[in-house]
């Protein structure tokens, strides 16, 4: 059996983009290749306000990427409704804590993330915002702030992160095929899962 790891971080703006082809391509993955998304991690815990000068750097990523992939959408109301923190790990942490609580809610917390952040002008550093999303998607609030709070929880990111490492992803979103104990970097493609399904398709048969 072949797998297709997707390493990714809720807050990256490249991800969001990327999300419609992304969809494609796991509808379309041949039968034999299982998946499953890792946390990269992209920016530690930190209380600190976000400096001016990366504001800046990312909401000219924002309006790059809306350049390059035309219909992704961005609510820059974030930047003056908030105060930002360049803090991801809270993200990546309630992703774990949904998939821990019931593994059929892991998408759909990555995607009510990705809204809050970017269409709806909510802060998804901020443990109180997380909570709100996992009660909208259906889960125990209670139990959902006890777990996004364990130890378990922050072991298992920073073990999604040494396994990305450890497979040489370097960027989000990363792509990776592995098969026969090996590991393969798959191309990502904003626009098309066409050429993204050609390389898979060739590794499987090699």
């Amino acid at each position: 059996m072949s797998h297709l790891y997707y390493i990714h971080d809720p807050m990256c703006s490249w991800c969001w983009g990327f999300r419609p082809t992304l969809d494609d391509l796991l509808n379309q993955i041949p039968e034999q290749v299982s998946t499953s998304r890792l946390l990269g991690g992209l920016a530690p815990d930190s209380v600190d306000p976000m400096p001016e000068e990366m504001r800046i750097k990312l909401q000219t990523t924002w309006r790059h990427i809306q350049k390059k992939i035309p219909d992704t959408r961005f609510n820059f109301d974030f930047w003056t409704n908030n105060t930002p923190r360049r803090s991801t790990y809270p993200a990546c942490r309630a992703v774990i804590a949904a998939r821990a609580l019931d593994g059929s809610t892991e998408d759909a917390m990555i995607l009510a993330i990705q809204q809050a952040y970017y269409l709806q002008a909510r802060n998804p550093s901020d443990n109180k915002i997380l909570t709100e999303l996992a009660e909208e998607i259906g889960l125990d609030k209670d139990r959902f702030r006890e777990k996004i709070g364990h130890k378990s929880t922050q072991l298992q990111l920073e073990s999604e992160i040494e396994q990305s490492i450890r497979m040489g992803a370097r960027s989000f979103p990363s792509l990776i095929f592995q098969k026969d104990g090996g590991y393969w970097p798959v191309a990502v493609d904003y626009h098309s899962a066409d050429s993204m399904l050609e390389i898979i398709d060739r590794l499987c048969s090699t």
